[in-house]
């Protein structure tokens, strides 16, 4: 006989924060479900984009795909397959900014995880 779920067994988790870089306020939008990931991030509330990545155990580097909008913009992909590796979760990502130089890619990416280290369990 099974007792009750241990504490925070599926729930989902929902966390939000901002940051402004190049003089451009950005919104993230974390959602952590069992065993995977969604990320949001943009200055407005759109949803132009959505990419998937996950590990697997034939490759160290994750498989991803785009599963909306312009597959031409890799930056949803890429962003995604950094995560799952850093993660070993499925994750979920849709960048919504016009920006996507490198350089401003970077700051992104260690906002995210200044905020991961905070927050472990958010993520």
């Amino acid at each position: 006989m099974e007792g009750p779920p241990a504490p925070g067994n599926g729930d989902i988790s929902l966390h939000n924060f901002s940051v402004r870089l190049w003089e451009q306020l950005v919104h993230f939008h974390v959602m952590r479900l069992t065993d995977s990931l969604f990320l949001w991030v943009g200055a407005t509330p759109n949803l132009r984009n959505l990419a998937v990545a996950m590990c697997n155990r034939y490759d160290s580097i994750p498989v991803s795909t785009s599963l909306l909008g312009d597959t031409s913009d890799t930056t949803s992909n890429c962003l995604a397959q950094r995560l799952a590796r850093k993660t070993k979760k499925q994750v979920f990502v849709s960048y919504n900014l016009q920006n996507t130089d490198s350089n401003f890619m970077l700051l992104i990416e260690n906002r995210i995880k200044e905020e991961m280290e905070a927050f472990p369990e958010k993520f």
